[in-house]
């Protein structure tokens, strides 16, 4: 009986977030393509379809630290990442406008990926190719003094380690960049959708920001050490808080 009640809540659940995805949809897009800057009025968009989603699904928000982040400055934000309700966590936990690195397989999901697509650079991570082309957009995103957001474990995390290796993409970008790293907790997440699963469930989603960790100057060995520095940082934010 429960799980009949968790489908119809997943079903219910699936089409709201369909439905206001198009009502919002196009409001994300239209600023996006008259100007660069318009950016800002679509995260007022996109946290709009993120709230009210959230709101009807039961699913709440608790964040912690984001006094710690300085909307004037410009940060490669990394987090855990365990679950697909991610999506939405991150416009509504993050008060800047942004860009997002994600798998080029979300793209190809009707609504989702053509409206999202407008605000993320897609990498297909089995091509080097692909993944060096990502890399030279988001420095020209940070040039431009817009932050990213980059989960480091490169997929979902659906094993029982805390975190899984980080790539180092994200840590060579800092350096060369010289612009910090900051931290984001993600913690309940894999409740509301658990691993290996496509049931939803109602639940609350907490997120914790860390102080920024400044880069290091270049050096020989200067990537694996900061990405081990920020990868410290993370795991000690989840257990701490879990």
């Amino acid at each position: 009986m429960i799980k009949l009640f968790q489908w119809i809540y997943t079903i219910y659940s699936g089409l709201l977030f369909i439905t206001l995805m198009l009502i919002f949809g196009i409001f994300i897009v239209l600023p996006i393509l008259i100007s660069d800057r318009g950016d800002r009025i679509s995260f007022v968009f996109i946290r709009a379809w993120a709230g009210v989603w959230s709101f009807l699904s039961g699913i709440r928000y608790q964040i912690e630290g984001r006094e710690l982040i300085d909307q004037q400055k410009t940060y490669i934000y990394i987090f855990n990442h365990r679950s697909l309700i991610d999506a939405p966590v991150i416009p509504m936990a993050i008060p800047q406008a942004l860009r997002a690195l994600g798998k080029k397989e979300l793209s190809k999901i009707p609504i989702f990926g053509w409206v999202v697509g407008r605000l993320a650079i897609w990498v297909d991570r089995t091509s080097t190719e692909s993944r060096k082309e990502s890399i030279q957009k988001l420095i020209q995103i940070l040039s431009q003094g817009k932050s990213v957001v980059v989960a480091p474990e490169g997929t979902r995390n659906d094993s029982d380690e805390t975190l899984l290796p980080f790539h180092k993409g994200a840590f060579r970008l800092s350096i060369e960049t010289q612009i910090p790293v900051l931290p984001m907790a993600v913690i309940g997440a894999d409740r509301i959708m658990k691993r290996g699963s496509i049931l939803l469930r109602p639940g609350k989603v907490r997120i914790y920001f860390s102080e920024p960790i400044n880069p290091p100057a270049p050096s020989e060995n200067a990537v694996n050490l900061f990405a081990d520095k920020c990868r410290n940082r993370l795991e000690a934010m989840i257990l701490t808080h879990e």
